[in-house]
């Protein structure tokens, strides 16, 4: 029954919720009782398009990727060949499934990306970012599960940019004594 009293179905409920704990606050010094609802409830709604398809862009390094997923027998296709064929080191097609070995999804879902900038390896980054946030968009459940093996969180590392006066970003031309 006490489920039933914490759902929300407007912002009229949550004003009336909000008010009602903050009329039982506990006095100062007192402990606050930890109220404990059902399953946790999913915040974020289902986002796929008009074709059933989650779209979503990944980044790694210089490299872009634009992915969209939908539901399959497990295809993956970049840059209109196959992944075996795009990503020859086997190290390059295991980034790339990684994200859905972590959430059970493996052969489910077909995969449509283009990638475009950098080398193979940050293009492989990239792929499994954009696949990890259309997973993500597709089915929010498992956005705690991609999210905790850190699949959502961009990698920031890139390239540091040459300077000049000096030979690379940070090596110095050859000192020559005479």
């Amino acid at each position: 029954m006490a489920e039933t009293e914490n759902t929300v179905s407007s912002l009229a409920d949550l004003k009336d919720l909000t008010a009602g704990a903050a009329a039982a606050a506990p006095a100062a010094g007192d402990e606050a009782p930890v109220v404990r609802t059902g399953p946790a409830a999913v915040l974020r709604e289902r986002e796929v398009d008009a074709q059933g398809r989650s779209y979503a862009t990944g980044r790694r390094k210089d490299a872009v990727a634009r992915v969209w997923l939908k539901p399959g027998s497990g295809k993956i296709t970049v840059n209109g060949r196959d992944q075996e064929v795009y990503f020859a080191r086997p190290t390059l097609r295991l980034v790339i499934n990684q994200p859905f070995a972590v959430a059970g999804r493996e052969g489910q879902y077909d995969i449509v990306c283009t990638v475009k900038g950098g080398g193979l390896s940050g293009q492989a980054g990239a792929v499994k970012h954009g696949i990890a946030q259309a997973l993500s968009k597709f089915e929010p459940a498992l956005r705690s599960a991609v999210k905790a093996a850190g699949f959502l969180t961009r990698d920031p590392r890139v390239v540091e940019r040459k300077k000049y006066g000096r030979a690379k970003a940070r090596r110095s031309f050859q000192f020559s004594k005479r």
